[in-house]
């Protein structure tokens, strides 16, 4: 049973993986060459040498473990849409195979494992993320490697030491497992700390290597630039619930207790805590989901409708019978939601992945436990809700599977940058019987697809280069040699010139070469030359 799940789990992530979703979008093209230029030259984009502690990209500084795992897949299978996704998804299958471990860990029933499997081999949230270049899926298996090592070392403390090491590998993943994965080792060490005192060695030799291999990273996390990344995205610099306390404070007498009722720290805690929240909301877990179409199908949940009184039946179980692996379930629950919440947009499926699967592991112990209460009680009837389960499960999914695989990249295609790879290949096809290319920025960071799909060696591309930097740090590449990103410097036009716009029609004085248009058919490029 559980290879036939296995295979039903590779099957969906694996289809079409190059083309569904329909194109690379920016982050995307942007792990792929830099997973490019590390296989061919053990160098990223900017000429750094095998960054440890921080991937520049773009400026935005991520952890860079998802590019080595891209560069073994691009290094054997050549750089292209699917051996870029290819990490993501083979942790997509990794996660539905240790889900059936841990939940065998958690609460030793074959029949629920099984089950928890296949309902997160189904899961419109990891089956969603597990098809694209999400570091955040990635990262999602090795925490889901970590807890289920770190359960198996109650036993015997030698596991510990892997548990440790898949928690490290998601802190240099995804930028929310930063916090989650130390907050995850020092909450589960107290909950299971009555059977690990036996193990106190095993413990101490992993917190030892815990902390020797997160030292590279104390450099970058103490920078400018880790600072600067967590101020664009957090609540806490926003200057609305301090000006908001300051016009109560005044209004109120700018008294003492005006002082403490109107307090901004409370207006950033409230802040904080609806964020967090969030997150729980039932409108994000079962109705609407995340509003980004690029992380969720739209109109539906991040679970289906027929998890709804499962999950919460297994959050009763779990609260019912606190022993130590149900509190280890719920404390994960609590924990990855925390560096969520810092950030302005809430909910976010994608930062809290790693929350998965354990709303699977509800689902299954809640199912099964509804249905012995009916055998129970009502055995004349169980027949009969099991079938209904089952329709209910294959229709829910039926549903998604069908929204996602046959209606998802029409409809938002555009989500994808769709498009970038046609012009590209035309505008370099094309590129020497012009004396100058410009390329529209309007679709958004145009250089890293010329990048991708020339594709540039590491060398090539910084010696043609020409880059700003802002104040937040974020670089823009305004030409690579003589294609030019953006129309800003577009001057002299006395000269052999191939444009590339958006939207609209080109200039006087150009030919159309060809236009562009995404699934839904709307224009994206529209290419034209000037001889």
């Amino acid at each position: 049973m559980l290879f036939l799940i296995l295979i039903l789990a590779s099957i969906l992530r694996l289809f079409s993986l190059g083309s569904l979703p329909p194109s690379l979008y920016w982050d995307e093209a942007s792990l792929g060459y830099n997973a490019y230029s590390i296989a061919q030259s053990l160098k990223d984009e900017h000429g750094e040498f095998l960054p440890i502690d921080r991937l520049i990209a773009f400026g935005d500084y991520k952890p860079p473990g998802y590019i080595y795992a891209a560069a073994l897949s691009v290094k054997f299978l050549g750089l292209s849409e699917a051996s870029v996704r290819l990490p993501s998804a083979l942790a997509g299958i990794f996660l539905v195979y240790l889900t059936f471990l841990a939940a065998l860990e958690i609460f030793g029933s074959r029949k629920k494992a099984l089950l928890a499997a296949l309902f997160i081999s189904l899961s419109p949230w990891s089956l969603h993320l597990s098809r694209a270049a999400f570091e955040a899926n990635l990262a999602a298996s090795f925490n889901l490697a970590g807890i289920y090592f770190f359960l198996k070392g109650k036993r015997n403390g030698f596991y510990l030491l892997p548990s440790f090491l898949f928690f490290i590998l998601s802190f240099y993943t995804f930028s929310a497992n930063r916090i989650i994965a130390p907050v995850l080792i020092s909450v589960f060490s107290l909950i299971f700390l009555k059977e690990l005192k036996s193990k106190l060695n095993w413990l101490a030799a992993g917190f030892f290597l815990t902390i020797l291999l997160l030292l590279p990273s104390l450099s970058f996390l103490r920078s400018r630039e880790s600072r600067l990344r967590m101020q664009e995205v957090s609540i806490f610099t926003s200057l609305v619930p301090i000006e908001t306390a300051n016009q109560r404070i005044k209004l109120a007498g700018n008294n003492l207790v005006a002082r403490v009722l109107h307090n901004r720290r409370l207006l950033f805690a409230g802040d904080y805590l609806k964020h967090y929240f969030d997150n729980f909301s039932g409108r994000f877990i079962f109705t609407h989901g995340d509003a980004n179409p690029r992380i969720h199908v739209q109109g539906m949940g991040q679970l289906y409708y027929f998890d709804l009184f499962p999950v919460l039946t297994g959050l009763y179980l779990l609260i019912r019978k606190p022993k130590p692996a149900f509190l280890a379930v719920l404390a994960w629950a609590i924990v990855v939601p925390l560096p969520a919440a810092v950030a302005r947009e809430t909910p976010h499926a994608l930062r809290i992945v790693s929350i998965l699967p354990v709303y699977q592991l509800l689902t299954a112990a809640g199912l099964l436990h509804l249905l012995m209460l009916i055998k129970k009680k009502a055995a004349k009837f169980l027949k009969a809700a099991v079938l209904i389960a089952v329709f209910l499960f294959v229709f829910n999914t039926s549903l998604y599977l069908h929204n996602y695989y046959l209606h998802f990249a029409r409809d938002w295609s555009g989500e994808w940058q769709y498009g970038y790879k046609e012009m590209v290949q035309f505008v370099l096809d094309r590129a020497d019987k012009y004396d100058q290319i410009f390329v529209t920025q309007a679709q958004g960071r145009p250089y890293i697809y010329f990048a991708f799909y020339k594709p540039y060696t590491s060398g090539e591309f910084l010696r043609e280069r020409k880059e700003n930097r802002d104040w937040y740090g974020f670089y823009n590449v305004t030409s690579l040699g003589k294609i030019k990103f953006g129309l800003e410097s577009m001057d002299d036009l006395s000269v052999k010139t191939l444009l590339v716009l958006s939207e609209g029609d080109l200039p006087d004085g150009f030919r159309t070469l060809k236009r562009i248009y995404n699934l839904s058919g709307r224009q994206v490029f529209v290419i034209g030359e000037k001889i």
